[in-house]
Protein backbone atom coordinates (compact mmCIF):
# COMPACT_ATOMS: atom_id res chain seq x y z
CA UNK A 1 0.00 0.00 0.00
CA UNK A 2 1.90 3.43 -0.48
CA UNK A 3 0.09 6.99 0.12
CA UNK A 4 -0.81 9.55 -3.12
CA UNK A 5 -0.37 12.92 -3.03
CA UNK A 6 -4.01 13.05 -4.09
CA UNK A 7 -4.93 11.01 -0.65
CA UNK A 8 -3.37 13.45 1.79
CA UNK A 9 -3.91 16.66 0.09
CA UNK A 10 -7.80 15.65 0.87
CA UNK A 11 -7.45 13.84 4.44
CA UNK A 12 -5.55 16.87 4.98
CA UNK A 13 -8.33 19.49 3.58
CA UNK A 14 -11.76 17.51 4.28
CA UNK A 15 -11.08 15.79 7.55
CA UNK A 16 -9.09 17.91 9.15
CA UNK A 17 -10.29 20.95 7.53
CA UNK A 18 -7.28 23.03 6.74
CA UNK A 19 -8.52 24.64 3.82
CA UNK A 20 -8.04 24.88 0.15
CA UNK A 21 -4.95 27.23 0.82
CA UNK A 22 -3.21 24.16 1.64
CA UNK A 23 -0.50 23.07 -1.22
CA UNK A 24 2.42 19.97 -0.49
CA UNK A 25 4.87 22.61 1.21
CA UNK A 26 2.66 24.51 3.76
CA UNK A 27 3.62 24.25 7.18
CA UNK A 28 1.05 22.13 9.67
CA UNK A 29 2.69 21.52 12.67
CA UNK A 30 5.06 24.73 13.13
CA UNK A 31 2.41 27.05 12.08
CA UNK A 32 0.48 25.45 14.49
CA UNK A 33 -2.69 24.42 11.41
CA UNK A 34 -2.53 21.42 13.78
CA UNK A 35 -3.30 20.38 17.03
CA UNK A 36 -2.06 17.45 18.63
CA UNK A 37 -4.84 15.74 18.74
CA UNK A 38 -4.99 16.57 14.40
CA UNK A 39 -1.39 15.21 14.33
CA UNK A 40 -2.36 11.90 16.34
CA UNK A 41 -5.61 11.59 13.82
CA UNK A 42 -2.93 12.14 10.96
CA UNK A 43 -0.62 9.40 12.49
CA UNK A 44 -2.92 7.08 11.91
CA UNK A 45 -4.03 7.91 8.70
CA UNK A 46 -0.40 7.41 7.29
CA UNK A 47 -0.17 4.61 9.43
CA UNK A 48 -3.42 2.73 7.89
CA UNK A 49 -2.89 4.28 4.23
CA UNK A 50 0.75 3.67 3.65
CA UNK A 51 0.92 0.25 5.57
CA UNK A 52 3.71 1.75 7.70
CA UNK A 53 4.53 1.88 11.53
CA UNK A 54 4.96 5.50 12.85
CA UNK A 55 7.29 5.22 15.94
CA UNK A 56 7.65 8.16 18.60
CA UNK A 57 10.77 9.62 17.49
CA UNK A 58 9.66 9.40 14.02
CA UNK A 59 7.08 12.09 14.77
CA UNK A 60 9.52 15.14 14.14
CA UNK A 61 9.16 18.32 12.59
CA UNK A 62 11.47 16.97 9.96
CA UNK A 63 9.34 13.75 9.18
CA UNK A 64 5.59 15.72 9.57
CA UNK A 65 5.81 19.68 8.84
CA UNK A 66 4.70 19.27 5.91
CA UNK A 67 3.01 17.25 3.16
CA UNK A 68 5.82 16.35 1.33
CA UNK A 69 8.15 15.51 4.00
CA UNK A 70 4.89 13.17 4.91
CA UNK A 71 4.80 11.74 1.89
CA UNK A 72 8.42 11.33 1.79
CA UNK A 73 8.74 9.68 5.39
CA UNK A 74 5.89 6.97 4.16
CA UNK A 75 7.34 6.09 0.98
CA UNK A 76 4.37 7.73 -1.28
CA UNK A 77 3.79 7.40 -4.79
CA UNK A 78 3.73 10.29 -6.75
CA UNK A 79 0.72 9.97 -8.62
Amino acid sequence: MALTPRQLMTYLMDELNLGQELDLESELFSTGALDSVSMLNLITFVEETAGVQIRAEDVTLENFDTAARILRFAGAETA
